[in-house]
């Protein structure tokens, strides 16, 4: 990032730009099985937009408390040295010059920026499920020490993200939607001598839509 400001002096970094950086593994993290990586940096002027603006902010509130307006709290761009305070320019200067810069690392030496910057903006997906599998399947954790029960467990989890997602998918629900809307619904049956009688409560229109259009997939 340094090198492109050097040699653009005068220039607005123009909005998704991405530079890259090799990052070779050294030797003695070869010998510990780490790859070669590859950084690649992205500019965004909305992000950059985001970023000064908290920085003003946090800065305006450093400059309060050095004047004595404000208490002394948690603020990054307050400097002590020892009972004197002041506002860290050095740092304030550097953070600007970094706003709209994102970072994104990869042993995936030979994958384009775009791949690699797209497959990172797609965690989101991981780790709302894991949220989901957490809060709205009421998940509790689960201590294994044996291989096969940590395995066991984990496929387990997986195989309920991946339903999770198909239902999402098909329904247009969110999972936490269905399951609150599903689960009050039971199916009972009753043996009576030879019979067997079978009770369940009506499903709302809304659900038994849903219901269908899971099975429609199934059967193709």
């Amino acid at each position: 990032m340094r090198e492109w400001r050097d040699n653009h002096p005068d220039e607005v970094i123009p909005d998704g730009l991405v530079l890259t950086q090799p990052w070779p593994a050294t030797s003695a993290e070869k010998t510990r099985g780490i790859p070669d990586r590859v950084i690649y940096y992205q500019f965004r002027a909305d992000r950059a937009r985001r970023t000064l603006r908290g920085i003003d902010e946090q800065v305006r509130k450093a400059e309060r408390a050095v004047d004595g307006h404000a208490p002394v709290k948690r603020n990054r761009y307050i400097q002590l040295t020892g009972a004197a305070k002041s506002v860290n320019r050095t740092l304030e200067a550097k953070t600007r010059a970094l706003a709209g810069w994102k970072g994104y690392t990869t042993n995936l030496t030979s994958a384009s920026s775009t791949f690699v910057i797209d497959a990172y903006h797609q965690l989101w997906r991981i780790e709302k499920s894991f949220r989901m599998s957490k809060h709205d399947l009421q998940a509790r954790p689960i201590y294994h020490h044996l291989r096969d029960s940590i395995e066991a467990h984990l496929s387990i989890v997986v195989a309920a993200m991946a339903v999770s997602h198909h239902i999402e998918t098909q329904t247009g629900w969110s999972i936490k939607k269905f399951v609150r809307t599903a689960r009050r619904y039971r199916t009972v049956k009753i043996q009576a001598g030879n019979q067997t009688l079978t009770a369940a409560d009506p499903l709302p229109d809304d659900l038994r839509s849903a219901l269908l259009k899971i099975r429609a997939e199934r059967a193709h």
